[in-house]
């Protein structure tokens, strides 16, 4: 069986890819590797959410959980720097994979954290939290990120989710529903949707 990428420790042989891609209007240049989700492009779903997101109206921080080597959170803190991003992953090859991608892109408003799920994140509230999940973590694991990221958030804060329609998205939605007062979709291509999910 291969490695999953949401391993803690990768330890397939490194084989590093570099690349360019836009996103949001700006042109990014990211290295991935192998262990870490999505190699060799800026994945769809990924890309979908990043153009999707909408800033928050309440003041605080922005999580991308689950950051991988960083396109999501690097790009906006691109896009908002007057916002604190914070990027975190259990997958230690990704987070330093992040923190290489943030230096490469003259990103300076990031803060790199190794979490499992938002285990490292007990004290802090975030105005709102974006996560592409790892689905074939299951379920299970999944629902308990949307749970924790509930409590995470601050009043009015936002949680963005990106899951295919074959991946769970009608489940997650009503997960969703039933920790959190207002759920929307967002945006719906390719059998990807973005789930919007406001904290009351």
């Amino acid at each position: 069986m291969s490695e999953q990428y949401f391993s803690q420790s990768p330890q397939s042989k490194s084989d590093p890819k570099i690349w360019t891609f836009p996103l949001r209007g700006m042109q990014y240049t990211f290295t991935s590797d192998a262990g870490v989700f999505s190699k060799k492009e800026v994945d769809f779903g990924s890309r979908t959410l990043i153009e999707s997101f909408e800033e928050p109206k309440v003041n605080g921080e922005i999580l991308d959980l689950g950051c991988g080597y960083g396109p999501i959170g690097i790009t906006l803190a691109k896009t908002f720097p007057e916002r604190h991003i914070v990027l975190s992953d259990i997958n230690e090859r990704a987070v330093s994979l992040a923190k290489k991608n943030a230096q490469k892109n003259s990103v300076e408003n990031v803060e790199f954290i190794i979490s499992d799920r938002l285990e490292s994140f007990r004290e802090r509230t975030f105005a709102a939290i974006l996560v592409n999940p790892p689905i074939r973590a299951g379920k299970q694991i999944i629902y308990q990120m949307f749970e924790e990221s509930f409590q995470a958030l601050e009043p009015n804060g936002e949680l963005w989710v990106v899951i295919q329609k074959k991946q769970g998205a009608p489940s997650a939605q009503k997960k969703l529903e039933e920790l959190f007062s207002t759920v929307n979709i967002e945006t719906k291509n390719k059998g990807y949707y973005i789930i919007r999910a406001k904290k009351e």
